[in-house]
C-alpha cells in the first residue's frame, strides 16, 4: 500500500440532529501502520463523526474515501464490507461462551457434516491470539471470567481475523488497571506492524501521547486542528479540547 494514500479519508462531514449540528465540517484522515486519537469533551462530535464510518449514522453531506477511491457507507455492513471494524466499550461479547465461540459467533467452522467445529475453531483461535497477544492462555473459560484486557483482546482479534484494515476503537483502556492498558498497548502496537489504521476515541490524555500518531481534537462538532503527537504537549492538546484553540493561536 502507498504510504501517500490514506486507508480513510473523510472530507467535510456534516451531521445534524434537529437543527443542532452535531459534525460540522469535519474532514480527518488516517493512514496504513497508524493511530489517530479523536479527542474532545462529551458532546464534541467525535462520536458521532465515527458512527458515520462504521455505518451507524449516515452524514448529511460529505464525502467519505476508502484507499483513495470514494466509498458509500449507508449501514454497518456497507463497513465491514471496506473492511471498517468497530469495537465499543461494551465489546459486544458473548459472556457465557469461550473466547473461541465468541470469535466465531455468527461465522462458526463447520465440518464436513455441517455440524460446528469447535477443536478447529479453538486450534484458529490459538494460532491468531498467539500472533497477536501471546500471553493470552485462558483459552476454555467463559469470557465473564476474563480480566478486562484479555476481553478488549478477544474483541480485537475477532475484529482482526476477519480482514479489518481500519479499525475504531472506543476507549479501548477505559477500567483497565495499568498492566491491562499495557496488554493493550501492546496489541496496538502489533496491529500497527501489520499495516491496520486505528482510529481511537479517548478522553485520557496519557493514553493518546502513549498509542498515538496523530491528534485529532473536536470541540462543539468542528474539528479544532489535527497534530502530531510528537509536536504538542499535554497542555497543549488541552487547550485545544477546552478552549478549542490551536497550538500558538493567541487567546
Amino acid at each position: 500500500m502507498d504510504k501517500k494514500t490514506p486507508l480513510v479519508e473523510m472530507k467535510n462531514i456534516h451531521l445534524s440532529f434537529g437543527g443542532i449540528k452535531a459534525v460540522d465540517d469535519v474532514s480527518v484522515d488516517l493512514y496504513p501502520g497508524e493511530v489517530v486519537g479523536l479527542l474532545g469533551h462529551n458532546g464534541a462530535g467525535k462520536s458521532t463523526l465515527i458512527k458515520v464510518l462504521s455505518g451507524a449514522y449516515q452524514a448529511d453531506s460529505g464525502e467519505i474515501y476508502v484507499d483513495g477511491e470514494q466509498a458509500t457507507i449507508n449501514n454497518p455492513r456497507d463497513a465491514r464490507a471496506y473492511n471498517i471494524e468497530t469495537i465499543y466499550q461494551t465489546l459486544a461479547l458473548a459472556d457465557n461462551l469461550d473466547a473461541a465461540s465468541n470469535l466465531f459467533l455468527g461465522r462458526e467452522i463447520v465440518n464436513q457434516f455441517g455440524l460446528v467445529d469447535d477443536d478447529a475453531m479453538e486450534a484458529e483461535t490459538r494460532r491468531i491470539m498467539g500472533r497477536l497477544n501471546p500471553n493470552f492462555d485462558n483459552f476454555s473459560s467463559p469470557v465473564a471470567a476474563l480480566s478486562g484486557g484479555q476481553r478488549q483482546s478477544v474483541a480485537i482479534t475477532r475484529a482482526v481475523y476477519f480482514n479489518a484494515r481500519i479499525l475504531i476503537m472506543d476507549e479501548p483502556t477505559a477500567a483497565l488497571g495499568p498492566q491491562e492498558t499495557e496488554m493493550v498497548a501492546e496489541l496496538i502496537n502489533q496491529l500497527k506492524a501489520d499495516g491496520i489504521g486505528i482510529f481511537l476515541i479517548s478522553h485520557d490524555i496519557h493514553d493518546v501521547m502513549d498509542l498515538c500518531d496523530r491528534i485529532s481534537v473536536m470541540k462543539n462538532g468542528k474539528l479544532v486542528g489535527t497534530e502530531n503527537v510528537t509536536d504538542v504537549t499535554d497542555d497543549e492538546i488541552l487547550s485545544m479540547i477546552i478552549l478549542g484553540k490551536k497550538p500558538g493561536q493567541a487567546a
